[in-house]
């Protein structure tokens, strides 16, 4: 099974990206030759690997026990899941390189799917399912700009760009974008870029508190960052090009 999938992982095939010109819909309008490849959103689990990836916060470990990342407090007290006699009253959070392990490692009850999974269309595993639904819903953007994980990655993200991105504004967008959408920027997508960074760093740098406050949410990921207003004002960047369209789509 794992070679005939990385056969078709690896094929001319699937690698064709998801743009049509008038030619390949005049020869295959519904893609039942494979004349172009498929773009939808990434599932769930991917989504959340992709953003640890590009931080570089991502642990890949295989196998071993599952794991606790952060999620909502008390939600296990609100469904009515506490199983004290094995010594879960509530959701035993993991600490260190455990936080960032792949979302396959996620401790999963049926009763209660891991939050961030279920917003972006996992399924309970109540029942098997053949293919997995894929919806667009105002929550998803709201778990994917404030979810506290991929706030934490943001964070990183953002200090992986001061750290290897180079030190002029210019320099530091072209590695970010390129980090999390695989091309270029165009002029204008860096100027509109540009403009975001330079209005959150006047903001923060106004806001000392603000900068205290924002940061503290990430303090995990990065432990020892200095905090700057740069630094905040490249999460707040980060933040945004994690949650691009082409970041969390296949095509």
């Amino acid at each position: 099974m794992k070679a005939m999938q990385k056969r078709i992982l690896l094929s001319a095939t699937y690698r064709q990206a998801s743009g049509a010109n008038d030619q390949l819909l005049e020869k295959d309008l519904f893609n039942r030759l494979l004349a172009r490849g498929p773009r939808f959103r990434l599932d769930a689990e991917t989504i959340r690997d992709e953003a640890l990836a590009l931080s570089g916060l991502l642990n890949p470990q295989l196998g071993g026990p599952s794991v606790y990342p952060v999620q909502p407090a008390n939600l296990w007290k609100e469904i009515g899941f506490l199983r004290p006699e094995i010594g879960m009253d509530e959701w035993p959070t993991s600490d260190g390189p455990d936080r960032y392990r792949r979302g396959v490692y996620t401790f999963w009850r049926r009763v209660c799917t891991y939050p961030t999974l279920s917003t972006f269309d996992a399924p309970s595993r109540d029942v098997c399912v053949a293919r997995r639904p894929r919806t667009d819903t105002p929550l998803q953007a709201l778990a994917g700009l404030n979810e506290p994980t991929l706030f934490e990655v943001a964070h990183a993200l953002a200090h992986r760009v001061l750290s290897e991105g180079g030190g002029a504004l210019n320099q530091q967008i072209e590695f970010a974008f390129r980090l999390c959408v695989s091309r270029t920027p165009t002029k204008a997508e860096k100027e509109r870029l540009s403009q975001f960074y330079r209005a959150q760093l006047k903001s923060f740098e106004a806001d000392p508190q603000a900068v205290q406050a924002l940061l503290k949410a990430g303090s995990s990921a990065v432990p020892g960052s200095v905090v700057t207003p740069q630094l905040a004002a490249w999460t707040m960047l980060a933040n945004v090009l994690l949650n691009l369209d082409e970041t969390v789509t296949k095509g």
